[in-house]
């Protein structure tokens, strides 16, 4: 079963190199954290500690190849609490520019209500202000490693038999510093064609995740996801002569599929393979988190 793991992770990083079409399969970051990614029946229930490094690579706009990392600890404090923390980062590379920064903490406290029915309260703190530059001109959000926006996270999900739901709801209650202004380039450049974000704007988020896990094995699990985010209203930002603008079309919906793979090394050590892709786009995606194809692999142990 080993062997059939590796076989499927190779295959995913080949349709990576594809020229597939469409955006959305990333997020402002509340689709990944710990409470709101599909669950199993694993040894998390009956330890206090838990810690996950995984690693991501996903095909975004503008010929730019996305690389990500990130370090997550849980807490389980008591039969009802629990804390997460998450760090990530982000490197991109592509049009002969290669930008890399840590870009995000994620910090959660969740509540065990029933058996049933979970509750998720939690913070996003950026650590940048998404505003890197090279040649002393600011680089646009799809260069950031961050969205630089502090966030309110809240969730809840339920689960009837196996079906296991989740609906949550990320709020920027800052903004970012990013000042990239597309004529600020000469036309031969290709940053001259991205959308300007001087003083972006961005909404909310709201998701639904609909998963349910089948046991291929003992020891291997496989979860097919649908993961809609609807994003709340049009961005904004600030053109060359100081007017705010808005951004037609950044409002809408985007639907995303999901499928993870989990294998049991030992009751305390696991691997994780998430593979994800849009089905239905948003025609502008000003913020840099397109991604036509996205594959992340996660080790995780309890303790």
């Amino acid at each position: 079963m080993p062997n059939l793991f590796r076989l499927i992770l190779l295959s995913a990083f080949a349709f990576v190199t594809n020229d597939i079409v469409g955006q959305g399969c990333s997020d402002a970051g509340f689709c990944t954290i710990n409470s709101f990614k599909p669950k199993g029946e694993d040894t998390l229930q009956t330890t206090h500690n838990q810690f996950k490094i995984g690693a991501s690579v996903g095909k975004a706009d503008n010929s730019i190849i996305a690389w990500g990392s990130y370090l997550e600890y849980h807490r389980q404090l008591g039969s009802k609490f629990g804390m997460d923390i998450k760090l990530t980062s982000l490197v991109q590379s592509g049009n002969s520019i290669t930008s890399f920064g840590v870009a995000d903490v994620f910090i959660n406290t969740n509540f065990k209500a029933t058996k049933k029915l979970n509750l998720t309260l939690g913070i996003k703190v950026p650590l940048s202000t998404a505003n890197h530059t090279q040649n002393n001109l600011p680089l646009p959000m799809d260069y950031q490693a961050s969205l630089g926006t502090f966030d309110l996270i809240v969730g809840i999900g339920y689960q009837i038999g196996k079906l296991q739901l989740v609906a949550a709801l990320q709020q920027p209650l800052t903004q970012n510093n990013n000042q990239f202004i597309a004529s600020n380039y000469p036309n031969t450049s290709e940053l001259n064609k991205f959308q300007s974000t001087k003083n972006f704007q961005r909404s909310g988020d709201i998701l639904l995740r609909v998963a349910y896990p089948f046991m291929l094995s003992q020891k291997l699990r496989f979860t097919p996801s649908i993961l809609p985010i609807y994003h709340l209203a049009n961005d904004k930002y600030t053109d060359e002569l100081n007017v705010e603008r808005v951004i037609k079309d950044s409002q809408g919906l985007t639907l995303n599929g999901n499928v993870f793979l989990d294998y049991e090394l030992n009751p305390k050590n696991s691997l994780q393979l998430n593979i994800g892709m849009p089905f239905i786009v948003r025609k502008s995606r000003p913020d840099g988190l397109t991604r036509s194809f996205i594959v992340s692999v996660e080790y995780k142990i309890n303790f």
